[in-house]
């Protein structure tokens, strides 16, 4: 840069330049319009040179930009965890002081209860009776023996989906379960809502909502798969509501441990003998009901622990659990009881399972890659679903790499393409075998199911391989580039024991075939035609550096005598029609073995035998008519140049490429085999 854009850069740059000061003393220094175009320019040159150092500096650090993406998606994952450890201790924290809250409270209410029991029931229980009067549909509430009423009030429910008021209702607290009962909007009478729902105290779980102005004072309950927001009139109603629900859920759970502990049989039972050998699994032995402990606080209170591990999504907190309940009845006799709690268990199981279920859908976020699959996989395979598992992992890496592949941008060169084509889909195949073995380490039964999906999933690549390669009607060359690349890249697989390559070839082998026909047919017409126009007269290429260009594409083709045929000057003692069908068969030749495979020995042997044919039969139909014997003679050197020289290179060639001689190849050389002519004889060829 010269010394003055230097100047004017060090201007634009300081940290005290102001521009409308700057263009009125340019205005004033200026001499006219030539100046303030010539400034123009200047500033116009610095902005230019200035972006293209930007675009360099990003090309330069475009790798860096990619592992800052990295660093900070998985920094956001790790913020994650730690927001779900924060709230998991901040849950210990209050369930700590809620258990010391509430060790006053029963201590305060037996005192209480010890003064007053029978009164405060009944009154509990007439408030209770005097409220469901203005329920409608809320009569047979009361048929349950015990229940009495413990809070009620207004709530406003919200729609879960979009957070909008859908409308008011009012909620009944019993010792024993939830009443939502709705608001009529005509009155009849003392009648003031209507029966909407009535939930089990063990069936839903409470969860505070954080307040998000203006969604503020709300609280979830969570019914699996259902879940219903509820909006408190102020904060003070809504800790009520959130303390008086936990504790009633803990009043619920320590009386059913209680009576648990004090049901005993009042007298010894004879155990009655059964004819039916089906009952014998059921028989419970004398005394199982006794030496199965189910007061334990942690399984009294399991279902609604799994129920906050699957709102908090702690999937693997919820199987430990799990695990934990299994391991501790496994040596227990299935009583009444245990089957109850398994029943209740089950579910929660069920809605766990439908949870992790989701998150391997396809509908969620495919972005991470393999990697993001493995705490859902992980864990339904823990609760005996290896088969679901692996169902669903493969369905959402099939997913993910239809989405790569769609979303990968056309190019105008094909090759181009199929360097992206190939690397995005290999890769990505190659990073699902190696998490699916990781995944399923001690599933090989899965392994199966595997190989059927890769072999799927090829067929999905060919699909776009072959619509852009041989349904764009590329030149061979080009197709046999691309097959060429697709075979590398296929061939990465076999470092973990996963060979695709006889899949990629019978996919490829229709397509391959009808693009070698094709070529096959376009070199046809075009010696046709090249032979119609035969004059049958020595090449002159004019200039030496012609001439040495095509003694080089000779020696590419294999041809290392062709300097013998070159004669004084710049002539060939060829005929155009010779030189060009030779270069023209030696790349279709060249060409059709890096497209060869087994199945295709058949096609490409034919077509090099159409190919000779074509040009022999016309050498034989021009010795035949012509009369010239100089002509003659020269037609001879040039059947003795395809017959001699041009031949046993294909057939040395094809044997290379191959891996064994081609006896048709031979044959053909054998048959037309040309023989020295008088000028007046007719026959030329055997």
């Amino acid at each position: 840069m010269s010394e003055t854009g230097n100047r004017l850069r060090k201007l634009l740059e300081s940290p005290n330049f102001d521009p409308q000061n700057y263009v009125k003393q340019l205005s004033q220094q200026s001499d006219g319009d030539r100046d303030l175009q010539e400034h123009r320019q200047k500033i116009q040159n610095l902005a230019d040179e200035t972006a293209q150092n930007l675009k360099k500096n990003v090309y330069k650090n475009y790798r860096q930009f990619i592992e800052t993406a990295k660093e900070i998606s998985y920094l956001e994952s790790e913020m994650y965890q730690l927001s779900h450890i924060l709230t998991e201790q901040k849950s210990i924290m209050e369930s700590i002081t809620q258990a010391l809250l509430s060790t006053d409270k029963d201590e305060t209410s037996k005192e209480m209860q010890a003064a007053f029991p029978k009164e405060t029931e009944e009154l509990k229980q007439r408030t209770l009776t005097s409220l469901l009067e203005k329920v409608e549909g809320g009569k047979n509430i009361m048929d349950t023996p015990g229940r009495h009423l413990v809070y009620n009030g207004d709530l406003v429910e919200f729609d879960v989906d979009n957070m909008s008021p859908i409308q008011k209702v009012h909620a009944f607290l019993m010792n024993d379960c939830l009443l939502i009962a709705t608001w009529l909007p005509n009155r009849r009478g003392a009648v003031k809502y209507k029966y909407n729902a009535l939930y089990d105290l063990e069936s839903f779980a409470v969860v505070n909502v954080k307040d998000n102005p203006p969604m503020k004072d709300m609280f979830k309950i969570l019914m699996f798969p259902e879940s219903r927001i509820f909006q408190a009139e102020n904060s003070k109603i809504k800790k009520e509501w959130l303390e008086i629900l936990d504790e009633t859920k803990k009043n619920k759970v320590t009386k059913d441990r209680h009576k648990i502990e004090e049901e005993a049989p009042t007298s010894p039972v004879r155990a009655e003998v059964s004819t039916n050998p089906f009952d014998q699994d059921d028989d419970e032995p004398p005394g199982a009901e006794e030496r199965v402990d189910l007061s334990l606080e942690w399984i009294q209170e399991l279902p609604e622990d799994l129920d906050v591990c699957i709102a908090q999504r702690d999937f693997e907190g919820a199987v430990d659990l799990l695990d934990k309940l299994n391991e501790y009845l496994k040596d227990q006799p299935v009583t009444q009881r245990v089957k109850e709690l398994r029943l209740k268990v089950d579910e929660r199981v069920r809605q766990l399972t439908e949870v992790l279920v989701f998150e391997l859908s396809p509908d969620r976020s495919l972005r991470g890659g393999p990697k993001a699959t493995r705490r859902a996989v992980s864990q339904l395979i823990r609760l005996g679903q290896s088969t679901k598992a692996c169902e669903l992992f493969l369905k959402n890496r099939e997913s993910a790499v239809q989405t790569a592949i769609r979303q990968l941008r056309i190019e105008g060169a094909t090759l181009l393409y199929i360097h992206k084509l190939c690397n995005i889909f290999f890769t990505s195949l190659l990073e699902t075998a190696k998490e699916f073995e990781m995944d399923f380490a001690g599933n090989t039964g899965c392994y199966s199911a595997f190989v059927v999906w890769s072999k799927s999933a090829m067929r999905m690549f060919v699909d776009a391989f072959s619509k852009q390669v041989f349904d764009s009607k590329e030149s061979l060359s080009t197709a046999a580039e691309c097959v060429k690349v697709a075979k590398e890249h296929c061939q990465q697989l076999t470092e973990i024991g996963l060979d695709l390559t006889f899949t990629l070839q019978s996919l490829l082998v229709k397509d391959i075939k009808a693009a070698l026909q094709s070529y096959n047919d376009i070199i046809i017409e075009a010696t046709k035609h090249r032979n119609s126009e035969e004059m049958w007269r020595r090449m002159n290429l004019m200039t030496p550096e012609a001439l040495t260009k095509l003694k080089d594409e000779m020696r590419s083709c294999g041809i290392g005598s062709f300097e013998q045929y070159t004669g004084d000057d710049c002539w060939v003692n060829l005929s155009y029609t010779i030189v060009a069908f030779t270069k023209q068969m030696m790349s279709f030749l060249e060409e059709g073995l890096k497209l060869y495979f087994p199945e295709l020995h058949m096609v490409l042997l034919e077509s090099l035998r159409e190919i000779i044919l074509v040009a022999v039969q016309h050498v034989d139909y021009s010795l035949r008519c012509e009369q010239d014997p100089e002509k003659k003679a020269f037609i001879m050197l040039n059947a003795s140049f395809l017959h001699d020289t041009v031949l046993p290179v294909v057939e040395r060639r094809f044997e290379e490429g191959v891996g064994k001689p081609a006896k048709q190849l031979q044959d053909l050389r054998k048959s037309t085999k040309p023989v020295r002519i008088n000028p007046e004889s007719t026959t030329s060829m055997v």
